[in-house]
């Protein structure tokens, strides 16, 4: 291996690459630049008509996720770049297939979500910026239809007798700004509106963005707009964007970003990269569009499922997979040593330092996602994403543990030399799809009774002895039944630091039980949302956000995004 990282950062690295002009990397689809719309030089937007059932039925889908995260995440996203790399380097044609960075975290906590070290999609600064402008879109139609909604509250003569009371739907921008979670509007006099509670989201989080990610086509979309769920009138009547007639025009808000985008890695290979709902809030995987699309152009797909495998990849196997038709060949399950160490007991100033012992007990919760991931069918490839401060001791553990069970574990160097690093995990996994041995099943039928959903999953995924329900949620299960909900699949909001719904129970959680505190559903993109203890879908800046260290000077070069 020849290239390595050293010191340098991530930006570093994007910024020194000699990137293709795109049409170069769209020739490698076989796609001809008057068949999509070109960004500049290195960004363009692919037609959803380029998408290909029957090639799509062909395709190998390879799902990226990982054990149980430590806060700065284990790499789902360096690995699926880096995997994508050394899958063409093998010969393999190979598409990676992921999810747009979202500014709240970018300028929050992780400043830049486009992969680490030599396994990058680029260009870097724009993909975690504003890139072609999806976000935005995102944020201008949910928000047009909050502007609807407290137009027909003000209207004498056209109103539709919304309590606003009930009013479920809530603006959103793509920033944590805590201070907007709960708000007041309408302040001011009768001119400017009737004042009511109202409150914001992120945008990764808003059901504008899922219903992007579920969608087929523009009809789809528009049908799925127009089912939002806004409230209810005075006498208990719902009231959906179709009742407003807001989904056509929502629909034109986003009918460029409904294309999904092509980009590239650092080695010059395709990269799809569109939409961004977050995992432990919504359903925490790229769009359906980006992930045919890239099943039509290529033999192989990468794609990643957000947070750990309790998380992403079981929304993305009994959400996605349905809604879509599509199903996982095979399944990589990230592991870091420092995780490991972390769920060993390790407390964070230690999460660097070798201990044998700690990574030996910590394989507690890398056994449960392996048999959660076999549960599905598919008997994982579980990837160690390389750290510097990794012992071989305990990289061996895991590779002798893991044979114990079954399964193979490779170590994975696409950080540090990208292709060049992963291309023993690529013959694994291409190994695995040729075996012939996996076969993906759902793990829950969408028309058991919702308590019998939600109790399966906590049960067989999370490893929980029971479920609780709050009061409040009996209540919103009462709602969601008189609704005609019931037979929509389920996403769970989950704490990502625990299988459980406890953040401080690390490794492999036994004997505890989770509490439903509330039910949210999004009746448009097509899932109920039960949700398990406090979750925030408005994040807040950390004490030192990444923001901090982020400048541009007078040549335009950005400095502090990593």
């Amino acid at each position: 291996m020849t290239t390595s990282t050293k010191y340098k950062s991530d930006l570093q690295i994007a910024q020194e690459c000699q990137m293709k002009h795109i049409r170069e990397v769209a020739e490698k689809l076989n796609i001809h630049e008057d068949q999509m719309e070109m960004y500049g030089k290195f960004k363009a937007k692919l037609p959803i008509n380029l998408i290909d059932e029957t090639k799509v039925q062909q395709s190998n889908l390879i799902l990226v996720t990982a054990i149980t995260p430590t806060p700065a995440g284990e790499g789902k996203t360096t690995t699926s770049i880096g995997l994508a790399e050394g899958m063409n380097r093998i010969g393999k044609k190979t598409t990676v297939v992921l999810r747009e960075p979202s500014l709240g975290p970018v300028f929050g906590i992780k400043g830049g979500a486009a992969g680490g070290g030599f396994s990058q999609v680029v260009p870097m600064e724009d993909i975690n910026l504003h890139f072609t402008g999806d976000f935005s879109a995102i944020e201008k139609a949910n928000n047009l239809l909050s502007a609807i909604i407290d137009n027909n509250l003000q209207s004498r003569t056209e109103s539709l007798g919304l309590d606003p009371r009930s009013i479920y739907w809530k603006r959103v921008m793509d920033m944590n700004d805590r201070a907007l979670r709960q708000i007041t509007i309408g302040l001011g006099g009768t001119a400017n509106g009737m004042p009511r509670e109202d409150g914001f989201n992120i945008t990764p989080a808003s059901e504008v963005m899922a219903i992007l990610c579920m969608a087929t086509g523009i009809a789809d979309l528009k049908e799925k707009l127009g089912n939002i769920f806004v409230g209810f009138t005075m006498d208990r009547k719902p009231i959906y964007a179709r009742d407003l007639n807001a989904q056509g025009a929502m629909a034109v808000l986003l009918k460029d970003a409904i294309n999904p985008n092509l980009v590239q890695t650092l080695e010059g290979n395709p990269a799809i990269v569109h939409g961004g709902p977050f995992a432990n809030i919504a359903q925490g995987t790229n769009t359906i569009l980006a992930t045919k699309m890239g099943m039509s152009l290529s033999d192989y797909v990468v794609t990643e499922a957000g947070f750990g495998a309790d998380l992403g990849a079981e929304k993305f196997m009994n959400i996605k997979c349905g809604y879509a038709g599509i199903k996982p060949k095979a399944i990589v399950l990230v592991a870091t040593i420092r995780a490991l160490r972390h769920h060993g007991g390790s407390p964070k100033e230690e999460y660097n330092t070798p201990n044998v012992e700690r990574v030996r007990t910590g394989m507690a919760n890398l056994e449960k996602h392996i048999e959660n991931a076999k549960k599905f069918g598919i008997t994982p490839v579980v990837s160690i994403n390389h750290f510097v401060t990794d012992s071989q001791e305990e990289v061996d553990l895991i590779i002798s543990r893991c044979a114990e069970l079954g399964v193979q574990a490779v170590l994975a160097r696409g950080w540090e030399f990208g292709g060049e690093g992963t291309t023993d995990l690529a013959k694994a996994v291409v190994a695995s799809i040729e075996a012939g041995t996996n076969n993906f099943k759902q793990l829950y039928d969408w028309g058991l009774p919702v308590k019998e959903k939600i109790e399966t999953i906590a049960r067989e995924v999370y490893g929980a002895v029971g479920v609780n329900y709050t009061s409040q949620a009996a209540l919103d299960l009462r709602r969601i039944e008189k609704l005609g909900l019931s037979g929509l699949p389920i996403c769970m909001a989950k704490t990502q630091k625990s299988l459980s719904d406890d953040e401080s129970l690390r490794g492999r959680p036994e004997g505890f039980t989770v509490t439903v505190r509330e039910f949210e559903f999004a009746a448009g993109a097509g899932f109920l949302i039960p949700i398990l203890g406090k979750m925030m879908r408005m994040p807040g800046l950390p004490a030192h956000p990444a923001s901090e260290g982020m400048d541009i000077d007078d040549n335009g070069v950005i400095s502090g995004l990593s």
